[in-house]
């Protein structure tokens, strides 16, 4: 057999050469401001190569990036992971000493920013001395760098003066591609190093049937973030197939979606729950349909079932729900198509990554099927040790610990039972804020739904139930719980329900516990007692 180097370049290759006139649209609140094809990305994105060599970078040099879902990002993408260069996405809604932290860690000496980060990256530079060059995407006016020594490069002068073709690939499928760190929600954020294989493998397995089954007849919105864990794979599937790619930029509300979702007939959308939330609200309010729209795949948290059918109901679509993280590239299993609802949750693991369920010590269960357990993973995508760690995160059999509570079915559907962390123990017992969100979240009058413990002297913690109204409903605390009785055992039931007018969300549309852990210690959020 020929030898093949299973690297992310022949995606982008491959589209260009048999998807060439395909098109990729860019957008800006709702309105699209850019069209180009995979042949002309391939071309600007080759030419980039030339000038990030041109500019010093080597073989596995970090570029930062510092953008939104754009045409531009996605020749970084290309540019930097082509040439052997390491593309290094940041999270733009990290604090700033978070950002400095990792950029300082990943040693980036390029960062490329967009035109409206650039405030954010000014208050970077003083803090991170490995920064040589700033690469400005879109088109600004001229900007000077707050570090004298720093060029400030608009990428179309870039590309004018310094871009050339260059051979993309040539270098071992196991060199470093791309880096993530993890959202920092639980904790201190953690780099995860994605390999030239590991994403080469992990895109073949999300285009598997059962999994995203993209092909070349569809046209996919990314609604999820570039700068999230691979973009969840798509800016590498998307071409692999040659499926049309409309990307929103910054703006993922509910008008700009749903104008983009009609404009552009889009048959397929991505995005976590939050965001097709907003669009199920803006539907309501304003009437309208999305003929085109044949599925819309959710993943980021556990979805109620109340908001999947109405979801369903509202857009005649099929909802494909899913589970997956950082460190495992981040697709872990899908609901297949043509799936009866009652019958899976986060779907089926494909071919290449195996789930198993432990102790809480870590000791696999003797019975995998119909219990709780903690989730372990294991796969050619899923990490070995996080950036430069010292130690493996795996256990003796090869494992990650996925820090989730989870069940498998009978017939293998994975179903999300919590974070471990996220437990509340409550006079020596557990009580899962899940099971909770889930059940209070099919009110009606309910858009969002989270669970936290608060402090009790008596008890250890009680839960505390923090809602968020959906669009122009009307929230009565007591009727909540009452909806709750009977559902849950007594000593589950919240003591205090909260209501917030919009949930804290991660930069990956989840929603902050820590954030809301926070404000109400702090007194910012404020709940009423409904336990007597």
């Amino acid at each position: 057999m020929q030898t093949y180097r299973l690297t992310v370049d022949k995606f982008l290759d491959h589209a260009a050469k048999w998807f060439g006139d395909r098109e990729l649209v860019e957008a800006d609140a709702g309105r699209v401001v850019a069209r180009t094809t995979y042949a002309e990305l391939r071309e600007r994105s080759n030419r980039l190569s030339g000038a990030l060599a041109a500019l010093g970078l080597q073989l596995g040099d970090r570029v930062g990036t510092l953008a939104w879902n754009t045409r531009h990002h996605l020749e970084v993408y290309y540019a930097a992971m082509g040439m052997g260069a390491v593309c290094h996405t940041l999270n733009p809604r990290l604090t700033v000493d978070h950002l400095a932290q990792i950029v300082n860690e990943a040693e980036n000496r390029v960062l490329a920013v967009a035109a409206s980060l650039l405030p954010l990256a000014q208050q970077l530079l003083p803090r991170c001395p490995t920064i040589e060059q700033i690469v400005v995407l879109d088109e600004p006016p001229p900007v000077a760098s707050t570090r004298a020594d720093i060029p400030v490069w608009p990428i179309e002068t870039l590309l004018a003066e310094k871009g050339a073709p260059v051979v993309w690939g040539a270098f071992d499928e196991e060199t470093p591609a791309g880096l993530c760190y993890t959202s920092g929600t639980t904790g201190k954020p953690k780099g995860v190093l994605y390999t030239h294989r590991s994403n080469y493998l992990h895109t073949l397995r999300a285009l598997q049937a059962d999994a995203t089954a993209l092909t070349a007849r569809d046209t996919l919105l990314l609604a999820v973030p570039m700068f999230h864990a691979n973009g969840w794979g798509f800016p590498f599937a998307a071409p692999a197939v040659g499926a049309k790619l409309v990307l929103p930029g910054r703006t993922t509300d509910g008008p700009s979606l749903t104008r983009l979702l009609r404009d552009e007939n889009v048959t397929a959308a991505v995005g976590v729950y939050t965001v097709w939330l907003g669009v199920l609200d803006q539907l309501d309010r304003d009437g309208g349909e999305l003929p085109a729209l044949e599925r819309v795949m959710i993943g980021g948290s556990t979805c109620p079932d109340a908001f999947i059918r109405r979801l369903e109901d509202r857009l005649g679509a099929e909802v494909q729900t899913s589970w997956g993280m950082t460190e495992i590239s981040p697709i872990g299993t899908v609901a297949p198509r043509g799936a009866a609802r009652a019958e899976v949750n986060s779907g089926r693991p494909t071919m290449g990554l195996d789930l198993k369920l432990t102790d809480a010590d870590g000791v696999t269960l003797p019975q995998q099927r119909g219990v709780v357990g903690h989730l372990r993973v294991k796969g050619a995508a899923v990490v070995d040790r996080y950036f430069k760690a010292t130690s493996d995160a795996l256990d003796e059999e090869g494992y990650f610990d996925t820090g989730d509570l989870a069940m498998i079915d009978d017939a293998g559907n994975l179903s999300l039972c919590g974070r471990s962390k996220d437990l509340i123990k409550s006079g020596g017992e557990w009580i899962n804020p899940t099971e909770i969100e889930v059940i209070a979240g099919r009110h009606p009058a309910v858009g969002a739904a989270a669970v936290i413990g608060r402090p009790d002297e008596k008890w250890g913690e009680r839960p505390v139930l923090i809602v968020e109204p959906r669009q122009g409903h009307e929230l009565d605390t007591e009727e909540l719980l009452g909806s709750l009785r009977g559902k849950l055992v007594e000593w589950w039931l919240p003591d205090e329900i909260a209501q917030v007018q919009s949930m804290p969300l991660a930069a990956t549309g989840k929603i902050d516990k820590q954030r809301l852990r926070a404000d109400y210690a702090s007194g910012r959020i404020g709940g009423r007692s409904v336990r007597r």
